[in-house]
């Protein structure tokens, strides 16, 4: 396992290396100025814009300007905010928690609906459970975050006024009050990321079951007399969630895409966030920085998605 891990990782190596070429590349060749503003503002000298893209080096060739940040990233500085003032690893790490908190409570819950849901109307064929579960994930997935979200804000915000709708960051409340509050205000966003998610897995997760549940190892499992309950979760569930399990590697980069855009509804302060705002404001340092840190986390959760399939299949071995 621990040379499999090794080996994976170094690989990952010249994956990222060929990413962040292809993002510094087509944000160095993009339009925009990111002291644009100074330009334009009579109280600013030429000579101080001069000297400021002088100083973070935007006049040299695209390829120093890379070999710059490759090795300023490699010693752990990953640049300046041309908007914000301050440190691009200071704005990321104040923002990557509360990303990572909505995102994966929002996969939690989405896998929590996925497979009790897929798995029971797959042993229930055609049953009436199984049209109400495909009418629903039908809907689910057919309907954008962007709609859902608004949605969820008209009903339970403006109409019921259970639950806000407005992200806050600093809330003054503490001990349990300060936890009840964040849980609360973070209910919409991660209801819509994780059933919009949800819903589509289900049907992978009901299509997988569907396959696994005829085969003849399965059938032998029923003539040994064993309970049903154990044939579905010992010799269904734990092969059919193989490609469920590649399934969700793979949306990894839409998740984080979707949650982009829940960010923007509910005015979440995660780096989902600051890419918007940082594109706006043309501040390519920041927007470099974001999404190679997306690349990261796409490339971790497929090594993760590769490391569970042994434990789901002992026919794979790692060497």
């Amino acid at each position: 396992m621990s040379r499999y891990l090794t080996r994976r990782l170094l690989i990952a190596i010249p994956s990222l290396l060929g990413i962040s070429i292809v993002l510094f590349t087509v944000l160095a060749l993009a339009p925009g100025d990111p002291f644009e503003e100074l330009a334009t503002n009579p109280n600013v000298p030429p000579e101080v814009r001069a000297n400021l893209r002088a100083k973070f080096g935007l006049d040299d060739p695209i390829y120093l300007r890379y070999f710059h940040w490759l090795l300023a990233m490699v010693r752990g500085a990953w640049g300046f905010s041309f908007a914000s003032r301050v440190d691009v690893d200071t704005l990321i790490l104040q923002r990557l928690p509360t990303t990572l908190f909505v995102i994966g409570s929002s996969q939690i819950l989405a896998l929590a609906v996925a497979l009790p849901v897929g798995i029971y109307a797959a042993t229930r064929p055609y049953s009436v459970f199984d049209q109400i579960a495909n009418t629903l994930t039908f809907v689910g997935f057919s309907l954008p975050t962007f709609f859902t979200g608004l949605l969820f804000i008209l009903v339970f915000s403006i109409q019921l006024d259970w639950l806000p709708f407005v992200y806050r960051a600093d809330i003054s409340a503490t001990g349990w009050q300060w936890f009840w509050e964040h849980f609360k205000q973070s209910i919409m966003p991660i209801a819509v990321l994780g059933l919009f998610q949800g819903a589509s897995w289900t049907r992978y997760v009901r299509a997988a079951v569907l396959d696994v549940i005829r085969l003849d190892h399965v059938t032998t499992a029923r003539a040994k007399g064993l309970s049903e309950h154990v044939v579905v979760l010992k010799h269904v569930v734990r092969n059919a969630l193989i490609p469920v399990v590649t399934l969700v590697a793979l949306q990894m980069p839409a998740v984080f895409g979707g949650a982009i855009v829940t960010e923007q509804i509910f005015r979440i302060p995660g780096i989902g966030s600051l890419l918007i705002a940082s594109i706006l404001t043309n501040d390519t340092p920041v927007v470099m920085a974001v999404t190679f840190v997306f690349a990261c986390l796409v490339i971790a959760f497929n090594l993760v998605a590769d490391l569970l399939y042994g434990w789901l299949d002992p026919r794979i071995s790692y060497r």
